[in-house]
């Protein structure tokens, strides 16, 4: 299963940059970059203890949501996506 410290880890061993991303809980630069693209943990909008994921960009100090994911491991997969970092194998995050 992935989750956010396996896709940390290996868009760390890509080579990305620490400031392009950021992963709520795993990778949270400090001072936070202008720009980057997240993941982030989003409450159930229904009230109920449900959690969904979102993924986006921030820019200009705002959060800019591009997609709601129902897993964590959908939402790995999509932020892998908006930075261009293609699994190594099918197995990878």
């Amino acid at each position: 299963m992935t989750d956010r410290h396996t896709l940390e880890r290996a868009l760390r061993e890509a080579g990305v940059p620490d400031a392009y991303y950021w992963i709520e809980g795993v990778h949270e630069p400090a001072p936070t970059p202008p720009d980057f693209a997240y993941l982030r943990m989003r409450p159930s909008e229904t009230g109920e203890a449900a959690t969904t994921w979102e993924t986006g960009v921030y820019e200009r100090g705002a959060h800019d949501p591009v997609a709601t994911h129902a897993t964590e491991a959908e939402a790995c997969a999509h932020l892998r996506t908006l930075l261009g970092v293609r699994p190594a194998h099918p197995s990878s995050p």
